[in-house]
C-alpha cells in the first residue's frame, strides 16, 4: 500500500508538468508538447482520487481499538500541517508572496482555501495544497464515522459502495445542470470557475471517494470483495483512464476511473494479506512510498520556479525538454525527502506519540490490519 501512494503522487506530477500556462511544459515542438499533454490530460484527476479513496481505506485498516480521538487528530494534524506550512513559506518566499492577496494566502495558510469558490483562492501559493483541505475535512470526521461503517452489515457493504459511486454521480449531474457554466475557468477546461470548484475542490464533496476506501477496507478484511489480481486491475486502471479522455470532461475527473482505482487498491491489499511478492512490496518501491507525501507538496513549487526563474520560460528539443522532465523529478524527490527527514520525521517523533506504549502510532507503511471497533 505504501509503494501504491508514489504511483499515485506520480501522477500527479506529470499532470503539472503538461502545463503550458503556467509554463511547466518545456517542450518547443508543438507536437511534442500537445502529445505529452494529451497523455497526461486526466493523471493528475486520477492521482487525487487514488489519494482520497487510498486515505480512507489505509486509516480503516490500521485503525486500533485503544485509539483515542485526540490521538488520532494529533497524529494527522502533525503529518500534514508542518509539511504544508514548510512548502507555504517555501513558495510564498520565491513566487507567491508578489502574486498572491491576504485574502488568498491566510486561508492558505490554515487549509480552508478550497472553500472558497473563488478561483485565485482555491488555486493559491501552492496549487497541490487544495486537496489538503479535503484530506482535513476527512480527518476531523474520520472518528465520527469509523463506528457507523464497522456497523455496517456484511451483507450491506456492497450497498454502502455503490450508494457512494451514486453520490459522485449525483454530484457530477448538480454541476453539469445546476451550476452556473459562467464566467469560463481560465484552465481551458471548457467549464466554469464555479463548476470547477464545486465538482472537484469543494471538500465536501469528495466525502465520497474517503469513505469508498473505507468500505473497501471493510470488504476486503471480511474476504468479501472480488478476488482480482493486481495486473489484471492495472490494466483496468487504464481502460478506465482511456474512458476519461473521451467522456465529458465532469464525468472524466472521478467517475470514469473511480472503479478500476478501487480494484486495484483491493488487490494491492489482498496481496498484503498473502504475503505475495510484488514490485510495490520492493525497497525502492516502499522508499519511494515513503517520500510520496513530500513529493506531491514540492512538485509544483519546484517546476514553476524552475521553468520561471531559473530556466526563464525556456522549450527544449525532445532530447532535452525529456531530460529537463527528468531533472525535474529528481529534484521534486530530493526536496520531498528532505521534507522527510528534515520536518515530517522530527516533528512526527518528537510530538506524535507521547508514549512507546499501545498507544503509540504506526510507522507509515506498517500500519496494522485490523480496524478498531471505535475511536474513543
Amino acid at each position: 500500500m505504501t509503494g501504491l501512494r508514489f504511483i499515485a503522487a506520480a501522477l500527479v506530477f506529470f499532470f503539472h508538468a503538461t502545463f503550458s500556462d503556467p509554463p511547466m511544459n518545456p517542450y518547443a515542438d508543438e507536437s511534442w508538447q500537445e502529445g505529452f499533454r494529451w497523455l497526461f490530460s486526466k493523471a493528475g484527476w486520477m492521482g487525487v482520487s487514488f489519494f482520497f479513496v487510498l486515505s480512507g481505506f489505509v486509516l480503516t485498516w490500521s485503525a486500533k481499538p485503544h485509539d483515542t480521538i485526540p490521538g488520532f487528530l494529533r497524529r494527522r494534524l502533525l503529518k500534514i500541517f508542518p509539511n504544508h506550512v514548510a512548502m507555504w513559506a517555501l513558495a510564498m518566499v520565491l513566487f507567491a508572496g508578489a502574486m498572491t492577496p491576504a485574502s488568498a494566502w491566510l486561508p492558505n495558510f490554515f487549509l480552508l482555501h478550497s472553500w472558497f469558490p473563488q478561483h485565485g483562492t482555491y488555486i493559491s501559493v501552492n496549487p497541490p495544497s487544495w486537496s489538503l483541505c479535503s484530506e482535513l475535512l476527512f480527518y476531523l470526521l474520520f472518528p465520527f464515522l469509523i463506528r457507523p461503517v464497522l456497523r455496517i452489515r456484511e451483507r450491506f457493504l456492497w450497498v454502502g459502495a455503490g450508494a457512494m459511486v451514486g453520490g459522485m454521480l449525483a454530484v457530477q449531474l448538480v454541476t453539469d445542470f445546476l451550476v452556473p457554466e459562467h464566467p469560463e475557468g481560465p484552465e481551458g477546461f471548457g467549464i466554469s470557475v464555479a463548476q470547477f470548484w464545486f465538482g472537484y475542490n469543494f471538500p465536501p464533496v469528495r466525502m465520497f471517494e474517503f469513505v469508498l476506501g473505507m468500505i473497501l477496507a471493510r470488504l476486503v478484511l471480511a474476504g468479501a470483495f472480488t478476488r482480482i489480481r493486481i495486473l489484471p486491475a492495472a490494466l483496468l486502471c487504464v481502460v478506465g483512464y482511456a474512458v476519461a479522455m473521451v467522456v465529458p470532461f465532469l464525468y472524466g475527473l472521478n467517475l470514469a476511473t473511480i472503479v478500476p482505482v478501487s480494484l486495484l487498491i483491493c488487490a494491492v491489499a489482498r496481496a498484503d494479506i498473502e504475503r505475495r511478492p510484488t514490485v510495490l512490496r520492493g525497497r525502492t518501491m516502499q522508499w519511494l512510498g515513503t517520500v510520496s507525501f513530500g513529493f506531491y507538496l514540492a512538485q509544483y513549487v519546484v517546476m514553476y520556479f524552475g521553468r520561471t526563474a531559473l530556466m526563464d520560460e525556456r522549450l527544449f528539443d525532445p532530447f532535452l525538454g525529456t531530460l529537463v522532465l527528468i531533472g525535474f523529478f529528481f529534484a521534486t524527490l530530493l526536496v520531498g525527502w528532505l521534507l522527510l527527514m528534515c520536518v515530517e520525521r522530527p516533528i512526527m517523533r518528537r510530538w506524535a506519540r507521547p508514549n512507546t506504549g499501545a498507544g503509540a502510532a504506526p510507522e507509515p507503511g506498517q500500519e496494522g490490519r485490523q480496524p478498531a471497533s471505535a475511536l474513543r
